[in-house]
């Protein structure tokens, strides 16, 4: 029951701070907006960091950070680019794909039979994904990201994060359940590899910024924002979802963290979204078609 819990908990999670990163009037890129969070959620863990067995498990700890840094860094850095473009609700749906991508893997991979039960899951999951993309924008986009050709960048952009996290959730996966490490202890050194990755490309993004011509400093209350929004998603969603990840089988614990498409809907009218019927067809069979694949 924990675990199960832990999952829905996780989801609302994500889904309030995805909203909240969405509503940030900031100048930072995705990629600095990463770091930034990362560097915040790693200096809240900062007492784990400096706990975690190196010497005892190098090898488990070196599995997580590559993790971290697939689904933490590039995954959650093509995340935020496309939440910018698409809004929650329909990134959120289009990150529905996860569990689907994970089994089709091991089908192509691993040889794994998946019963007819799954393909009709994912035939729905990939009628869910096929509505979000041909729907417009929440009324809050930046009209330069309203354009078609942005539109179709940030649904590609959703798809590649869905990779990135896939791969970043098996490798996390398959050491928790071989290692003797916490959930905690595997947040952190995950949040731990995203950052490192990350350094070397915010430190090229700050060069690029030329003197003359100064970014604005967000304002204080912005830093409020990223605060909240960066313990939510990062610190307790992750936490949440290796809690989930470790108690649950993989199918029931992906399908609980794939219920964020229809806890967005809560956020939908918080960004002028023009929910409709389409909106609400694609959350749930979003949900209906995880569910039906993954427990079939």
């Amino acid at each position: 029951m924990s675990g199960l819990i832990a999952g829905l908990i996780a989801a609302l999670a994500w889904t309030l701070a995805s909203s909240l990163w969405r509503s940030l009037s900031t100048s930072l890129n995705a990629i600095q907006l990463n770091g930034l969070k990362n560097a915040l959620a790693s200096l809240v863990l900062l007492p784990v960091l400096m706990t975690l067995p190196w010497r005892q498990q190098p090898q488990a700890l070196v599995w997580l950070l590559i993790s971290g840094g697939l689904g933490i860094a590039v995954g959650d850095s093509l995340y935020l680019a496309a939440l910018r473009r698409l809004g929650t609700r329909r990134t959120l749906t289009m990150e529905s794909l996860s569990p689907l991508v994970a089994a089709s893997s091991g089908w192509l991979t691993l040889g794994e039979q998946l019963p007819a039960e799954a393909w009709v899951g994912a035939l729905l999951v990939t009628a869910s994904v096929a509505i979000v993309a041909l729907q417009q924008p929440p009324h809050t986009t930046l009209e330069r990201d309203r354009q078609s050709r942005v539109q179709l960048q940030g649904v590609l952009m959703a798809l590649l994060a869905v990779a990135c996290g896939v791969a970043g959730a098996g490798v996390s996966r398959s050491v928790l359940i071989s290692a003797d490490l916490t959930p905690l202890q595997s947040a952190a050194c995950r949040l731990l590899g995203g950052l490192l990755l990350l350094l070397p490309w915010m430190r090229i993004r700050w060069r690029r910024m030329t003197m003359p011509c100064p970014q604005p400093r967000p304002r204080e209350r912005r830093w409020v924002t990223v605060l909240i929004a960066t313990l939510l998603g990062t610190v307790l969603g992750i936490l949440l979802q290796q809690i989930a990840l470790q108690q649950l089988p993989l199918g029931i614990a992906t399908t609980v963290l794939s219920t964020a498409p229809v806890m967005a809907l809560l956020v939908a009218r918080a960004e002028q979204d023009r929910l409709g019927w389409q909106g609400l067809m694609a959350s749930l069979l979003a949900v209906s078609g995880v569910a039906l694949a993954v427990l079939s």
